[in-house]
């Protein structure tokens, strides 16, 4: 996003950084810098219409009563942009807003009233939950692209896009958000999907945390992207140990984010993942980063199959491979 950072760790956007001494948890462990939880216009809006009833609920009870309550309006994101302030003088490493809004007009208020709070940048969540079948994939990419564009245009502070991987073409997007004057990419969204339990025949959302194999889907996209694009490449889902931020950077992405790993291991696991990075720099002779950034990306690698599905044929002729590991009784 063109914010330089003292190493490519960034804690993601979760319930931990609401938390001021979890903030200075992080600075003090070494992350480079943190993303603010998300605000949700919809959340907004269910506070409001919550709001708006209970205070309802008992007016025009009497002939001569019209309400028991003052007129009291919701705060919308008031409260959240102060927590946002708060946390921002917290800690002196770079902080990012997060939003998830719904229309574009709210995309571009709120993005406005983010950028005030005096964070060093913004990342907008895209994410298009087909409900609708007669809407086509052009109309939800266009929608977004012009969003991107309106929210540039309101702020001055750097902008990335939080995709999910759930387009006919992520490269063709990307492309296109980058031409857009888009910042940064994070790939992708840790996504809650829906499951049913069938003792209580109910819909329910599991919080599941991610796993490393959840990094791969992220690690192809970065080794294609790298030297494609101008904006900055990050990585999300399934990084959780150094070794995995060296595997993306050697894929081609610029720095990672966290979370889950800091819920299975603690927030000062963070120092460990530098220490077992700064390592294996040390014991491959590695000076900096961009010594091996990008190195195992399709762009600097002769294999033309590595980052196409022809690899996994590869993988079929030598499902002998496989019977050795897991061998067959």
């Amino acid at each position: 996003m063109g914010i330089e950072l003292k190493n490519p760790i960034i804690v993601g956007a979760s319930n931990l950084v609401l938390d001021e001494h979890h903030l200075k948890q992080m600075e003090e462990a070494g992350a480079a810098a943190v993303v603010y939880k998300s605000l949700f216009e919809e959340q907004v809006q269910l506070e409001n219409l919550a709001l708006s009833e209970a205070m309802d609920e008992y007016s025009e009870r009497h002939a001569e009563m019209t309400t028991l309550f003052p007129d009291i309006e919701h705060a919308g994101p008031r409260e959240f942009l102060m927590n946002l302030r708060n946390a921002r003088k917290a800690i002196s490493i770079p902080l990012f807003a997060s939003l998830n809004a719904v229309y574009q007009e709210t995309w571009v208020e709120y993005a406005e009233q983010l950028a005030e709070t005096g964070v060093d940048g913004l990342e907008l969540n895209f994410y298009s939950v087909p409900q609708d079948f007669h809407k086509t994939e052009v109309s939800i990419t266009d929608e977004q692209i012009a969003i991107v564009k309106e929210v540039k245009k309101a702020v001055s502070i750097p902008v990335a896009v939080k995709l999910s991987p759930y387009y006919t073409n992520p490269l063709y997007l990307i492309k296109k958000l980058d031409e857009a004057g888009v910042n940064g990419i994070v790939m992708f969204n840790r996504l809650f999907q829906p499951d049913i339990d069938i003792d209580l025949e109910e819909n329910y959302f599991p919080y599941n945390l991610s796993h490393q194999q959840d990094s791969r889907i992220a690690l192809r996209f970065a080794g294609l992207l790298y030297g494609n694009v101008n904006a900055g490449i990050c990585a999300n889902t399934g990084i959780l140990t150094g070794e995995d931020v060296i595997t993306m950077i050697l894929a081609g992405a610029d720095c990672v984010q966290v979370v889950s790993t800091l819920y299975k291991n603690q927030i000062e696991y963070i120092s460990t993942m530098l220490t077992d990075m700064q390592e294996w720099m040390h014991e491959k002779q590695y000076q900096k980063l961009d010594d091996f950034r990008g190195k195992l990306s399709k762009k600097r690698i002769k294999d033309p199959f590595a980052y196409k599905r022809a690899q996994y044929v590869d993988i079929l002729l030598k499902s002998e491979e496989i019977f050795k590991r897991y061998p067959m009784r």
